[in-house]
């Protein structure tokens, strides 16, 4: 079961951190180490106290002194589920694929196989993922 990370409205000062509490507070860690705002030595220093954090407001003293960057761990989880959801979909049609290949490979040992027909849907189906990916969503206006 996938949790989002809860919002410092969510939590009280004796709120017990969670593994993914932990893990948004890394993230922001390494935002910030990317984007300049942390020395290595610091970055080390705050990902280990983050690690070892029992309480909310433990991680929130790591990066409260921290620019907002990037996109926020909600937007973040949404970006990462759509991609997981868009690369299912191709794995359904690597199944698809295997699966029209191997009848038109019967067909072709039975007889003339003729012109190779998995392409027609398997084409359709790979611009309608395509087209997803590229195409803008009303969110993101």
């Amino acid at each position: 079961m996938e949790t989002s990370p809860r919002t410092p409205a969510e939590t009280t000062p004796q709120t017990r951190a969670t593994d993914d509490d932990r893990i948004a507070t890394a993230t922001v860690l390494g935002d910030a180490f990317v984007c300049g705002a942390l020395a290595a030595d610091e970055h080390e220093q705050r990902l280990s106290h983050a690690w070892a954090a029992r309480y909310t407001s433990e991680l929130s003293a790591l990066t409260g002194d921290l620019p907002a960057s990037g996109p926020t761990d909600v937007a973040r989880a949404q970006q990462h589920s759509d991609v997981r959801e868009w690369m299912t979909e191709w794995r359904w049609w690597s199944g698809a694929a295997i699966i029209m290949s191997a009848l038109w490979g019967i067909q072709a040992i039975r007889s003339d196989p003729g012109f190779f027909w998995p392409l027609v849907p398997l084409g359709i189906w790979a611009a309608v993922l395509i087209a997803v990916a590229i195409w803008p969503r009303p969110e993101d206006h």
